[in-house]
């Protein structure tokens, strides 16, 4: 920003306090104009450097904007990428679930079977043994 400011003091290019007689008028007009020329150049200056900020802040916001568009595109493909590991994951667990439901039925299956085979021994012994007890 330019070091010159804008006051009051500084803008103020007619001092109407004064009467102007016919023969200061040239004179006072020339005053006038070079203070307003004056003026005017402040208001440039200051026009300039302003413009010179704002296309500053466009730019800067223009790569904020891209930076920030970049990183929520990052953030997306992380989520994305953590998303395919969980349902891989998923789907693993769903297979070893599955297996070992059917690892635990084949179990509880032959523990059926064997219990009953064991069930038909000891009956096999009890008849066999009723009869020979009967036959002594």
């Amino acid at each position: 920003m330019s070091d010159i400011t804008l006051t009051n003091a500084n803008m103020n290019t007619f001092d109407s306090e004064e009467k102007i007689s016919t023969f200061q008028t040239a004179s006072r007009l020339m005053d006038f104009g070079e203070k307003q020329n004056n003026a005017n150049i402040l208001l440039a200056t200051n026009i300039n450097e302003l413009l010179k900020r704002v296309c500053f802040l466009e730019d800067q916001n223009v790569q904020l904007t891209e930076t920030v568009r970049h990183l929520a595109d990052k953030q997306i493909e992380s989520i994305e990428k953590i998303q395919a590991e969980h349902s891989n994951a998923m789907k693993n667990i769903a297979v070893e679930l599955k297996s070992l439901k059917a690892e635990l039925d084949r179990v509880r299956l032959s523990t059926k079977l064997n219990n009953s085979a064991i069930e038909r021994l000891n009956n096999a012994i009890s008849i066999a043994e009723n009869t020979t007890s009967d036959n002594k």
